[in-house]
Formats: structure tokens, sequence, C-alpha cells
């Protein structure tokens, strides 16, 4: 997976870019809203944190297709989009991220749970499948 940008240069396994040049994370369209996405690696799984407050669970779509893990949410109509707000800084606009996985995530084993505004997605590790960092020697 890499963490912010492409020529970060210390790349992690597991997640990382996609087809097309796409960034990890990174929306299709350049308008699209772009929700924030923390992810944390922990000994076992790798967790995405999608910050998506006032939604509901049910309308969160989360799919595999190939190596390609998308998470999505299409806005509804609100009654509020025709208030006169003063300021508004916070939306519900909809959204789509892709992040790329490798043989290294048990794909059977991925969950999400939404909660206090935030969808923890847990994409767990293949038992064995974490290879210690090689030393390359400079000649």
């Amino acid at each position: 997976m890499y963490h912010h940008h492409r020529k970060c240069g210390h790349g992690h396994p597991g997640m990382g870019f996609g087809p097309f040049g796409k960034q990890f994370g990174r929306a299709f369209a350049g308008n699209q809203y772009r929700v924030p996405v923390n992810v944390l690696k922990t000994e076992n799984s790798y967790e995405i944190f999608v910050i998506a407050p006032d939604r509901v669970k049910e309308d969160f779509k989360i799919s595999l297709k190939g190596n390609e893990l998308t998470i999505a949410y299409q806005a509804k109509e609100d009654i509020k989009e025709n208030q006169q707000w003063i300021r508004n800084e916070f939306t519900k606009a909809s959204f789509e991220r892709t992040f790329v996985i490798d043989e290294t995530i048990e794909s059977e084993g991925i969950k999400a749970e939404y909660k206090n505004g935030v969808l923890q997605v847990t994409l767990p590790f293949v038992p064995g499948s974490a290879k210690p960092a090689q030393e390359i020697a400079v000649a």
C-alpha cells in the first residue's frame, strides 16, 4: 500500500497502485468528492477507516472484483439541501474509493463495521504471508 505520494518509494505489500495509474484509494473523477480515509497496518490485517459521518450503514456498498476492493456511498436526496445555509462545510456527497489488494489478503475474511461516523473495513492477512524485509547489498 502506498500511503502518500507515488514518489514515496517505501511501498508496502498487500495494497498498492491499480491499473491505469490510479493511486491507492484515489477517486475516479477529478471533481468527485474525496472522502477522507486512513489506513492502519496491524500485526494481522490492514484496517481502512473511512470518515463518513451522518450516513446509514445500508447505503454503503463494498465490493471485491478481482484484486480491486471498492468502497462506495450513494447520497440520497436530502430535504436539508433546499435550506438556506449560512455556512456549509460538511457534505454527504456520493463517493467511491478503490484499493488494490494482493494475495497476502484473505479475501473471504474481509469485514466491515460502521460506528460513530466511521466505516472500518478489515482486510486480514493470509496466515504466514508476511515476508521479512530483504536487505540488498550495494556493489
